[in-house]
C-alpha cells in the first residue's frame, strides 16, 4: 500500500509538473504571438469593433492645443485692451436660421403681400447673444481694427459712401478680417422725405459702390436714422435687399440708450454704435468698445455674427 501511495504521489507530482510546463509553454506561446504580431501584422479586431485611428487622436490633441492657445491669446488681448473680463465666446452658428419677420408695429402697408424686407430690432433666439453693428464710416481708427481683430469680436458695418470714399482701403482691411460690409445709402439722407426714385438712387447707388469697391452688393440695408416708409422698403427690395435691421440699444463712449421700457439687454438684441472719435465724442472707438464689451460680458452675453442668423 505504501508503494501504491508513493506511486500516486509520484504521478501527482509528475502531473503537476507537466501541467506547470504546459502553462509555461502557453504563456511563452502567447508572448511569442504578441511579439510576432508587433513585428509583422496586428491581430484584426473582433467583428463589430472599430479600429483605433491614431491620426484622429492626434488631430483631436492638436485641436485642443490650438483651442488653449486661442483662449490664452484672447485673455492676453483682453488685458492689453483694458477689459474687465475676457469676452464670452458665441455659440456656433445655428444649423437652421431663424425666420425673420418685421417687428410688430414696424410694418408698412402691404409688407407681407409685397414680401418687403423686414425691419427688426432683435433676432429670434434663446441664446444669450447680442449683435454689434456700426454705422456710417466717418472715423477710421486703426487701433479699433487691431482691438477687434485681437479679441476676435464679430461686428457688422453699415457704410455711407460720402463718409467712406476717402479711405476705401480701411474698410477693405476690415472686410479681410471677416467683417460684413452693408448698405447705409450714398449720402445718409432722411429717406421718407425723398421720392421713391430718389430713395432708389440712394440705395441702389450704394449697391453699385459696394460691388465695385468691395466685390459684392450686400443683401442687408439700414435706413439712416432708422427712418423709412413703404417706398424705402420697395426701393430696397428692387436693389436686391432682403433685410433692414435697425437696433434695440445704442452704445456711446460714455452711456447707453435703450428702446425698451426695461432699459436692459435681451437675447438676440441688435446693438448700434457709430464710427466716431474724439472730434465728436469724449473718447475713441476703443473706449466705446471697452464700454460695450464690459457691459455685455458682465451681463453674461456673447457677441455673435449677425449674418450667421440671416
Amino acid at each position: 500500500m505504501r508503494v501504491v501511495v508513493q506511486n500516486d504521489k509520484n504521478r501527482s507530482s509528475r502531473g503537476a509538473g507537466i501541467r506547470g510546463g504546459i502553462a509555461v509553454l502557453a504563456v511563452a506561446a502567447i508572448a511569442s504571438g504578441c511579439a510576432q504580431g508587433a513585428e509583422h501584422k496586428a491581430v484584426p479586431p473582433a467583428p463589430g469593433q472599430q479600429r483605433l485611428k491614431a491620426p484622429e487622436a492626434r488631430a483631436l490633441d492638436t485641436y485642443a492645443t490650438r483651442l488653449r492657445a486661442a483662449m490664452t491669446a484672447r485673455a492676453a488681448a483682453a488685458k492689453r485692451w483694458g477689459l474687465k473680463q475676457v469676452p464670452l465666446t458665441a455659440p456656433p452658428a445655428p444649423a437652421h436660421k431663424p425666420h425673420i419677420t418685421a417687428r410688430k408695429g414696424f410694418e408698412v402697408d402691404d409688407q407681407e403681400e409685397l414680401n418687403l424686407p423686414p425691419v427688426f430690432t432683435t433676432v429670434p433666439t434663446k441664446e444669450r447673444i447680442v449683435f454689434l453693428t456700426i454705422d456710417d464710416g466717418a472715423e477710421k481708427d486703426r487701433a479699433f481694427l487691431r482691438m477687434m481683430s485681437e479679441l476676435k469680436i464679430p461686428y457688422t458695418a453699415f457704410l455711407s459712401n460720402f463718409l467712406v470714399k476717402d479711405d476705401y482701403p480701411y474698410f477693405r482691411r476690415m472686410q479681410s478680417e471677416g467683417v460684413t460690409l452693408n448698405n447705409h445709402t450714398l449720402t445718409h439722407p432722411f429717406l421718407p422725405g425723398l421720392s421713391y426714385e430718389e430713395q432708389k438712387h440712394e440705395i441702389c447707388g450704394m449697391q453699385k459702390v459696394m460691388k465695385k469697391e468691395f466685390g459684392k452688393a450686400p443683401t442687408v440695408f439700414r435706413p439712416p436714422f432708422g427712418n423709412y416708409n413703404r417706398d424705402t422698403l420697395r426701393a430696397a427690395k428692387s436693389c436686391g435687399i432682403k433685410y433692414a435691421p435697425i437696433w434695440d440699444e445704442e452704445v456711446f463712449v460714455d452711456h447707453w440708450e435703450y428702446r425698451e421700457w426695461d432699459q436692459d439687454l435681451h437675447p438676440g438684441d441688435i446693438v448700434l454704435t457709430h464710427f466716431r472719435g474724439r472730434d465728436e465724442w469724449k473718447g475713441t472707438m476703443v473706449d466705446d468698445m471697452r464700454r460695450f464689451l464690459n457691459r455685455v460680458t458682465a451681463d453674461g452675453y456673447a457677441v455673435a455674427r449677425l449674418e450667421d442668423y440671416l
